[in-house]
């Protein structure tokens, strides 16, 4: 089993910045796809970011590209995603999410294992 857990969310204005963090422990992730989601209020979860077992691939969803970078340190068994020039509508709870399997998806039901998730609240 892996356990997920996230890190980094909090309160931002507009234009800002947050790095969130996500730690896996029970086994290494390192042969796994990672990613993130996102479900706002009322809304359905969405996909944001996915990366490679090896970091050499990633994709992003086009209301994040060029704004969100997801990273990983096998070594340290975790994965970041670096949020810059945040806008209102990211407001969300940000999931991390493992996949046993080297392949990328973006269907939230490919994936095996999640966290509990953590608060972005970014203000106008």
């Amino acid at each position: 089993q892996v356990q997920l857990v996230e890190s980094g969310g909090g309160l931002v204005q507009a234009g800002g910045s947050l790095r969130l963090s996500c730690a896996a422990s029970g086994r290494t992730v390192s042969p796994y796809a990672m990613a993130w989601f996102r479900q706002a209020p009322g809304k359905e979860r969405e996909f944001v970011a996915v990366i490679s077992w090896n970091g050499g691939s990633t994709y992003y969803a086009n209301s994040v590209k060029g704004r969100f970078t997801i990273s990983r340190d096998n070594a340290k068994n975790t994965v970041s995603l670096q949020m810059n020039s945040l806008k209102p509508e990211d407001t969300a709870v940000y999931y991390c999410a493992a996949r046993n399997t080297v392949a990328l998806g973006v269907a939230a039901q490919a994936y095996n294992y999640w966290g509990q998730g953590t608060q972005v609240t970014v203000s106008s």
